[in-house]
């Protein structure tokens, strides 16, 4: 059965933007670098997402000329 394809959904920016305006004064130092060690984690999930989805458009648009 063919499948229609999945639309991409646009950016939430809800969750960062709690996270990015958060009273950071209320942790101690060893939650301030828990913080950081999930954000740097979190980066870099989102770049290696992101690094799959260049690669396939890439791959695309090389089989079938420039798609975006």
């Amino acid at each position: 059965m063919f499948e229609e394809p999945v639309e991409p959904r646009a950016f939430n920016r809800g969750a960062l933007n709690e996270t990015t305006h958060e009273d950071l004064e209320v942790y101690g130092v060893s939650e301030l670098e828990e913080r950081i060690e999930a954000l740097q984690a979190e980066i870099a999930r989102t770049r290696a997402f992101l690094d799959k989805k260049r690669a396939g458009r890439d791959a695309a648009n090389a089989l079938f000329g420039r798609l975006d």
